[in-house]
């Protein structure tokens, strides 16, 4: 009886063994096709809808923004379905990457759609800002036209005496760059306020979002970039969509943007004082950090696109533009959304 006992006892113990064998992680501490901590993959459709226009006369253009592979996100199986002929470029300042769209015009006459659809993962950005860490010896350094670019004026962006003189208020008696840019990223994050109610918000007007300490994302970053700036710290804008954090799948209503600043040795420093405005005890991460909750599509302001482009630059690019007969064109529908899916073993590998 007790060796009948003894058997079952083994053969239990073993079976829990097993099970606990081929449920346990192969490799490491995450699961196989789960992904690391800091890390999100998922599958983004981008589609647009360029309505029927019976008065079109040809020379149509649309210009959709294509999305990067860097060392912070990777991108695959990139694809665009559409009837209309269309090539891939970049534009020369910032090397955004764009598919344009050129539709005979009795297909402009019909009305068309383009659809991209892409995979990515996208890495948590992390840089050690903090007083007492140490920038590496020998980090590579940036291109000396690019610093140059990204300390000059955009259009809405104007480093004139009043942003000049808020920025030296900010940074009185700070002489380290990274003390300054965060004297100047906390000033943005605590004194304007996320708002979009009323009209003005969301171009990315700097004096407007100074004087009236309010607006979206743009607007934050807008005044954060021309004071870094006037201090003398190159500084970035980027950007692209956000990812609902508690949500597995499910439609983007619309665009998120952040910026960057660099240091000498330590290189280019990602900060995010819109999501800080809003979500204040993140305040200290989103200095120095942002989250993988996102996808990355262009850089910069006052964007050339391409020869054929004939209106003026945009002030961002992440939504469709349109071009007819040489003219801005309003009406092109847009839908974005997203699906999470397993991390891809290459995924640092790009496409």
């Amino acid at each position: 009886m007790k060796q009948t006992a003894l058997t079952l006892l083994t053969a239990l113990v073993l079976l829990i063994g097993l099970g606990a064998i081929s449920a346990a992680p192969h490799g490491g501490p995450a699961a196989s096709g789960a992904a690391p901590a800091g890390e999100r993959s998922f599958a983004f459709t981008y589609a647009v809808h360029v309505p029927a226009d019976p008065a079109a006369e040809g020379h149509e253009r649309l210009w959709i923004p294509l999305p990067p592979s860097d060392e912070h996100q990777s991108i695959r199986k990139l694809s665009l379905k559409s009837p209309i002929a269309y090539r891939e470029g970049s534009d020369k300042e910032y090397g955004n990457s764009y598919a344009v769209f050129t539709p005979t015009a009795e297909q402009a006459a019909r009305g068309y759609d383009v659809t991209l659809e892409f995979l990515v993962t996208r890495r948590e950005e992390a840089k050690q800002v903090s007083p007492a860490a140490k920038p590496a010896a020998g980090a590579p350094r940036a291109p000396e036209a690019m610093l140059r670019r990204y300390l000059e004026p955009d259009k809405l962006v104007p480093l004139n005496a009043t942003i000049a003189e808020l920025a030296r208020e900010q940074t009185a008696g700070a002489t380290d760059p990274v003390e300054k840019a965060r004297r100047i990223y906390t000033y943005v994050a605590t004194t304007m306020h996320y708002d979009k109610s009323g009209e003005g918000w969301g171009r990315g007007d700097e004096m407007w979002a100074c004087d009236s300490k309010r607006g979206n994302c743009t607007d934050f970053h807008s005044v954060l970039i021309g004071m870094l700036r006037s201090s003398g710290i190159p500084a970035r804008f980027l950007i692209g969509f956000p990812l609902p954090p508690g949500k597995t799948e499910g439609d983007i209503p619309g665009y998120h943007c952040w910026a960057e600043f660099y240091v000498e040795a330590i290189g280019w420093i990602p900060m995010d004082a819109s999501e800080a405005s809003k979500n204040p005890a993140k305040r200290d991460y989103f200095f120095g950090a942002v989250d993988a909750d996102r996808v990355m599509f262009t850089r910069g302001r006052d964007i050339r696109l391409s020869p054929e482009q004939q209106g003026e630059p945009l002030n961002y690019f992440v939504y469709p533009y349109l071009e007819s007969n040489g003219q801005p064109k309003k009406g092109a529908e847009t839908h974005f959304a997203f699906r999470d899916v397993a991390a891809a073993p290459d995924a640092r590998a790009g496409n």
